[in-house]
């Protein structure tokens, strides 16, 4: 794997375009070609990422699994036993519950908002007119010293305690590199409703001739946040169907 690097030719167009002539179309145009090119995305059908997540200084191993079709799972090794969380069938959302070990079904409501992500992959940006989603350049801001691009992301709407809301993201895009390196977004529910929540991405490096994020943290904006380091990112892994269904035998001991 190689470290990403901004190309000479990408580097002599930004110093040659004013800030006034960008769009948020040239922007997300020169993302998708510094990181390997559009077609080259639409061409992955899957993504197997190997990590581990800091908590209070303890390495917890993850696997992250996301197929083309919407599946997608993440697997927790934890004390000998892995914990399934966020695992979606295509049609099912499920997690293992931590205290129980159980597998419990999410409600319909999140179900239902999880579906809207399943043309997303492996970017919300890519064909985003297509799927009436809408960006907008809002400007630059500052973002842990860096000089970044702040795009409004708008997807379809989701449902909150019954009623819809807006689903808005705002990424802000390194001004040399153009790639992202944050993602904010309002929570909708849950103790830290209102707030903001903030994901950052940095150690961009290639795999088979596109370029990944291998660090990242999940937090709330400024508050505490956990950093997870990908080790590994396996592009159009063999996966078996069955390690996304969710688990009838245990659904039944549960009667």
């Amino acid at each position: 794997m190689k470290t990403f690097k901004l190309s000479i030719a990408a580097f002599l167009f930004v110093l040659a375009l004013p800030l006034q002539a960008q769009t948020a179309d040239e922007i997300l145009a020169n993302y998708f070609e510094n990181i390997g090119g559009l077609e080259n995305l639409k061409n992955i059908e899957g993504m197997k990422m190997t990590a581990a997540v800091n908590q209070q200084g303890m390495e917890i191993p993850l696997e992250i699994y996301q197929l083309k079709d919407g599946r997608q799972m993440t697997v927790i090794t934890f004390q000998g036993k892995q914990i399934k969380q966020g695992v979606f069938d295509g049609e099912t959302l499920w997690s293992h519950n931590f205290m129980t070990m159980k597998a419990e079904k999410s409600d319909a409501e999140q179900t239902a908002n999880f579906k809207l992500n399943m043309n997303d992959f492996p970017d919300s940006f890519i064909d985003y007119k297509e799927k009436g989603y809408t960006v907008e350049l809002l400007g630059k801001e500052t973002i842990d010293g860096a000089e970044t691009f702040k795009i409004k992301l708008v997807k379809e709407p989701i449902t909150v305690d019954g009623n819809q809301e807006d689903d808005i993201s705002f990424y802000f895009f390194d001004t040399e590199n153009f790639v992202p390196i944050a993602v904010q977004a309002e929570i909708k529910s849950g103790p830290a409703k209102g707030q903001m929540s903030e994901s950052t991405m940095s150690d961009y490096q290639e795999v088979d001739g596109l370029y990944f994020p291998f660090s990242m943290t999940q937090g709330v904006k400024g508050g505490q946040s956990q950093p997870i380091t990908i080790s590994k990112i396996e592009l159009n892994p063999t996966m078996d169907t069955a390690e996304f269904a969710f688990p009838e035998e245990m659904a039944e001991e549960k009667k």
